[in-house]
């Protein structure tokens, strides 16, 4: 683990990170694999180095909604461009190793959401989502009988996620 307070090499790690999955990333996202899922960094200093790449425009905001969404700017690129050799070799391989194998997983998981409450009646209501950076792709609604039921589409709902919209968009525009 890089120690405490080392700033500028833990932006460059979160930056590398940016690099290496390729996509818009939740906070959410980049802390896990930063500092739970891996011992890159600290929470706490994950937490403030986010904000202060936000500060410094190296990264920026691509939608705000209830999982705010990042991407690295042009100034980031560049910046991890010019000292990324900073960074310990030992952990830029670790973190490229990781990303290969577990990007979709991350991915998927800031797509997919899924949510469920009961009714009046007793029954629940499922809400699940697969969100794009711009707009949700698909939003589904519906009641199922218990709480039972309702727990385990919740549950489901992120590894079934893609083949659920692949089958209604493959029946509707047929």
């Amino acid at each position: 683990m890089i120690r405490s307070g080392e700033t500028s090499i833990n932006k460059l790690i979160i930056l590398f990170v940016f690099d290496k999955m390729e996509s818009a990333l939740s906070e959410r996202t980049i802390v896990d694999m930063c500092s739970s899922s891996n011992e890159w960094m600290g929470y706490m200093d994950c937490v403030n180095v986010i904000h202060k790449l936000l500060d410094d425009n190296f990264i920026c905001i691509v939608n705000q909604d209830e999982d705010t969404l990042y991407t690295i700017t042009p100034d980031g690129r560049e910046t991890l461009a010019n000292f990324y050799i900073n960074i310990p070799k030992s952990v830029r391989e670790e973190i490229s190793i990781f990303v290969k194998k577990n990007s979709a997983k991350y991915r998927n998981r800031q797509e997919c959401r899924s949510d469920y409450f009961q009714n009046k009646d007793g029954t629940y209501t499922v809400f699940l989502k697969i969100l794009a950076p711009v707009q949700p792709m698909l939003e589904l609604k519906f009641v199922v009988p218990d709480r039972k039921t309702a727990n385990k589409i919740y549950k489901k709902w992120e590894e079934k996620a893609a083949d659920v919209y692949s089958v209604i968009y493959e029946n509707l525009c047929d």
